[in-house]
């Protein structure tokens, strides 16, 4: 099936039992078993909901994976993957990932004996040098938040498989209508799935994908031993927010690509960070892994333009946390989305005081445009 059919009709897409083409709610707790010690499909809600299955199963086809997994939060599906290794284990990271993925190796991981060491993973020599004899994994998010820099899948997962090592990519940001990380090598994928595939924001979960059986099973345990599971009810929000993916990134994409354009004619802004800007170093590499650009783009004002009166003079667009909805979002990531890290270090990889992040909604770009001049007028 073509994208715009499977979100629809793919995974488990009616009720088995009535034939309704929503899958219900299933708040139950816990299950009746026929008989003790048998093989119940559904015993206890952590360890299985069906709701929630059928979102697992329609996130494992979309990522071209054999199971999925669903979470409380993307930071609670993040730590579940990471606790697939141990105390000794050392892990690759990108130097430019989420905030809350920062503040969770830092603050909590490392705490408990893993190991890291920060790369550009655009550097495929700098992701080599970084490999160590206890090295299990690298773990990166590309398009990368905030700055929107592009790593090349396929040759990361090419190096990681050369030394038995797990890829991990963060796909938030480009969502499976945009790139399938497991189809270019990677090993696990994982999603903020509050952001676009929710799409409405009104929920919060987190997603994992893997196509490797062993760490399915792994991660399996891990879901149940651990129990940050998602809800019936939120499983069942985002599922259904899933079902409009195709069209809404289509706008999304469109609405970015024109605002990309205006903000590059515009002399008031000094550097753009769009994946879809052919001036772009990976723009090539872009080009290759994404069917699409995505709708985040961060941008620099002049250095003696005040970023704080700009976004506060920002009308229709909303000052907010988060992104991925259908309502345009912005945000200054040194304050608000990265604050829990260092400056020096968020200045080191490059997110500077001023920078700005966009997440394009689908209203209609003229009005978007019309609030971008207006407080552009106003400093």
């Amino acid at each position: 099936m073509k994208f715009n059919t499977q979100v629809i009709h793919g995974g488990n897409s009616e009720d088995p039992t009535t034939g309704a083409v929503s899958i219900p709610i299933y708040r139950a707790s816990t299950f009746h078993q026929p008989e003790v010690g048998g093989q119940a499909k559904w015993e206890y809600g952590r360890s299985g909901n069906p709701t929630r299955a059928a979102l697992e199963k329609l996130i494992a086809e979309l990522e071209g994976g054999q199971a999925g997994f669903a979470f409380a939060s993307g930071s609670a599906a993040i730590h579940a993957v990471f606790s697939l290794f141990s105390a000794g284990d050392h892990i690759i990271v990108g130097n430019d990932v989420y905030g809350g993925t920062f503040r969770l190796i830092n603050q909590v991981l490392k705490r408990f004996g893993l190991t890291f060491t920060v790369v550009d993973t655009r550097d495929l020599a700098a992701v080599q040098a970084a490999i160590q004899a206890n090295t299990r994994a690298i773990y990166l998010e590309t398009p990368t938040n905030p700055l929107l820099r592009i790593s090349d899948i396929a040759q990361i997962a090419q190096i990681a498989k050369k030394h038995d090592l797990k890829t991990i990519v963060d796909n938030t940001f480009a969502t499976p209508y945009n790139q399938n990380p497991l189809r270019l090598g990677a090993d696990i994928v994982v999603h903020s799935a509050t952001k676009y595939l929710g799409g409405h924001s009104d929920v919060v979960a987190g997603l994992a994908v893997t196509n490797d059986d062993q760490i399915a099973e792994q991660l399996a345990f891990l879901q149940n031993a651990i129990g940050s599971v998602l809800g019936p009810d939120d499983s069942w929000l985002l599922q259904r927010g899933i079902k409009t993916l195709g069209v809404r990134m289509r706008v999304h994409n469109e609405n970015t690509q024109i605002i990309n354009d205006y903000l590059t004619s515009n002399s008031k802004v000094a550097n753009i960070y769009y994946p879809g800007d052919r001036r772009s170093v990976s723009f090539e590499i872009a080009k290759r892994q994404m069917r699409s650009f995505g709708a985040m783009i961060s941008f620099e004002l002049q250095p003696e333009l005040d970023a704080k009166k700009f976004v506060n003079s920002l009308k229709l667009i909303d000052l907010a946390e988060s992104l991925g909805g259908v309502e345009s979002l912005v945000e200054i990531p040194a304050i608000m989305t990265h604050g829990s890290i260092p400056r020096d270090v968020r200045l080191k990889n490059g997110i500077q005081d001023g920078l700005i992040r966009l997440s394009v909604g689908l209203e209609d770009s003229e009005d978007l445009l019309d609030d971008l001049k207006q407080a552009f007028a106003k400093i």
